[in-house]
This record gives structure tokens, sequence and C-alpha cells, in this order.
């Protein structure tokens, strides 16, 4: 089943988190998340020459992180993995972010680097779009990626986002928005998602997931809210262990650190905690019902993108909208606590907020 999340506001606040099926005419509303009655899901079969036939010929928009040599040279010289044939064949560098380094002062590098490895360069997403048969937007600023986004979104073709999916959950819900609109699905995932152990717990296991810590770096990029550039990579573990269902959020906001709790429905508690100093690396503490799981073995890139492939071939996104709006929710429920000196936040008031803003975006 392809997952498209839309939103309307008076439907929500009367719904429980129940899914329903619903025919291609015919839409059953269900709610985002569980008790805050926030969120609009609906499920439909895969439709009929979705996106069309899809070819192999993958194009790349934005060349300002290192994530786009890493896929373009996994793709473009395949080993053992021949990634069913999908080959990076185009690339829109766009003009990077100036008041951003991370963007600007390595735009250069990179793409001359895919360059370099075959790929055509192009000057617009719309000549990309007439040359590729999907795209991965790589840009490294997530505050760029809706206006990115939308002329793929509409153009049909599969498109995956490189996190953070968006700068702002108002901006998350448009996306996945338009994705509706359009009848194109699309998602974003970080890497950390495939971390070794994480399926297993996913599967059962340590039996039901009691609660779960994760950590991982800290750094903050003053262009996004705190959470949202690399905190991001830890809270999607989070996420990944914990499911869907926060309702309301805690931060510790410190010089060198910041721990941010999240209260679920049912009680379960979750953590992330992000490091400024000191060793930083990635991992979780999962409490299940049976044992006790340590995570920290990362598995690279690669599974993460064997998820991408599959999604260009099925045009099935494997992470659900209303998790990765409940992620949203939690981070930014985390910045508004550090306003408020650590007060708890729900994610109903975060979640009301940014459904008036994003009703204003025009998609």
């Amino acid at each position: 089943m392809e997952e498209i999340f839309f939103c309307n506001l008076e439907s929500l606040i009367k719904a429980k988190f129940i899914m329903k099926n619903y025919n291609r005419r015919e839409f059953v509303q269900s709610s985002l998340i569980a008790g805050a009655g926030l969120g609009m899901l609906s499920s439909i079969p895969p439709l009929t020459g979705f996106a069309g036939s899809p070819g192999k010929k993958v194009g790349l928009i934005g060349l300002d992180t290192s994530h786009v040599t890493a896929v373009t040279k996994a793709l473009n010289t395949p080993g053992d993995n021949d990634w069913d044939g999908y080959r990076v064949t185009a690339a829109y560098p766009t003009k990077g972010s100036p008041d951003m380094p991370a963007s600007i002062d390595r735009l250069e590098g990179f793409t001359k680097s895919v360059k370099e490895m075959g790929v055509e360069m192009v000057g617009s997403i719309e000549e990309l779009l007439e040359k590729v048969d999907v795209v991965m937007l790589e840009s490294v600023d997530g505050r760029r990626h809706l206006a990115e986004a939308l002329p793929v979104i509409k153009s049909g073709k599969r498109l995956y986002i490189d996190k953070p999916l968006a700068a702002s959950l108002s901006d998350a819900i448009a996306i996945f928005n338009a994705a509706e609109k359009y009848n194109n699905p699309v998602w974003s995932t970080s890497s950390l998602r495939y971390m070794e152990g994480v399926k297993e717990v996913r599967d059962g296991k340590v039996g039901k997931v009691l609660g779960a810590n994760t950590y991982g770096d800290g750094y903050i990029e003053p262009n996004h809210p705190d959470l949202f550039y690399y905190c991001i990579h830890g809270i999607e573990l989070l996420f990944a262990l914990m499911g869907t269902g926060c309702k309301s959020v805690v931060r510790v906001h410190q010089d060198d650190m910041d721990v941010v709790v999240g209260t679920w429905e049912d009680g379960r508690v979750g953590s992330f905690r992000g490091g400024r100093t000191g060793k930083r690396s990635y991992g979780a503490t999962v409490f299940g019902e049976k044992d006790i799981e340590i995570i920290s073995k990362s598995r690279g890139y690669t599974p993460m993108w064997e998820e991408v492939i599959k999604f260009y071939n099925t045009g099935v996104i494997p992470i659900k909208p209303e998790e990765t709006i409940n992620l949203f929710a939690f981070m930014t429920a985390g910045e508004e606590s550090k306003k408020r000196d650590g007060k708890p936040v729900s994610i109903e008031e975060v979640m009301k907020k940014a459904l008036k803003e994003s009703g204003k975006i025009k998609i």
C-alpha cells in the first residue's frame, strides 16, 4: 500500500487514531497522532500507471553534501550490488545557500567530483526532469526542500528527499499534502534507521518496546531549528524503535548537549541525547518486555539506498507519513520546550499551529 498524508483540521479534531481502507474514489480518513486528534492519513492501492513505467536514470537536485558523491559512486560503479541497473545520469547543482557555509563552501568541490563520475550537469529542475526517470533531492539545506520538491512531485516522477525532509513542521506537512494532491508519494529518512539491530527490534526481538534512549551528534546549524539538522539522525533512530504516538515533549538544553524526552500515548517514554563535546557517535539502548538491546553498529548508506531503489521500482514508501510527521512534531515541540525553559509541550499544540501554517502554503 502506498501511504499518502494530507490534512483537514476540522475533521482531524474529531478523529481517533484508526486506520481504514478505501478505494480510489472514496477516501476514509484517520488521524495521524493517537490521542491528539491531529493529522490525517489515507491509504491507497498502487495507482494504475502511477509515474509510468519507471526507467533507471536517477537525477540529483543539490550537490552541496557528501551524500551525492557517495551515492553516485555506489550506483555508477556497482560491484556485487547492481542496484537493479539504476545509475545517476544527470544533476542540477543549484546555487547552494550563501548563508550556510556547509552548503556554499562545498558546492563547487562536490559538483566537480560528481561531474567527473560521468554525470551531466543541467541548469534547472525542469531540465533535469526531462532527462531522468526518478529523483533524489539532496540539497543540504532543508529550507529549500519544499520549493525544490514541488516540481518533481507535480511531474509524477518518484522522489526521495534526503534528511531533513524540511526545515519546519509546516513545510513537511505541505510536502505530504502535495504528494497526496498529485498522487505521487515521497519519503525521507536518515541512514540511522537502518543500523544493525533496528529491524530485529521492530520485528519483535525484545518483545514490546517499553522505551528507548538514543544518542547522536548534537551539532546545531544556525539556519535550522536546533534539532532539525544533525540531531534528526538520532531522533529518526528513536522513532524507528518506538514508532508513532508521541504526545508530549520536554527538552533540557545546555551549551554542550540537549536531552529531549518524549512521552508516548500509551505511557512509554523515549529520549534522545545530542552531544556537542567529547566523543560523538550514534546508538541506542532499547528496553523491551523480553530483553534489553544495545544498538551501536552502523551499516552505512547501503541499506537506505536499497530501500530507495525498492521505492523507485514499486512506488511503495517504506515509512508511513504519520511517523515522519510525528517525528517532526517531536522536534518542533522540543524547540518550543527550550523557549519555555524546559516545560512540557504537547504534540497537539504544535500540530494545530503547523496545520494552520501549512494551509497557507500554495501547492
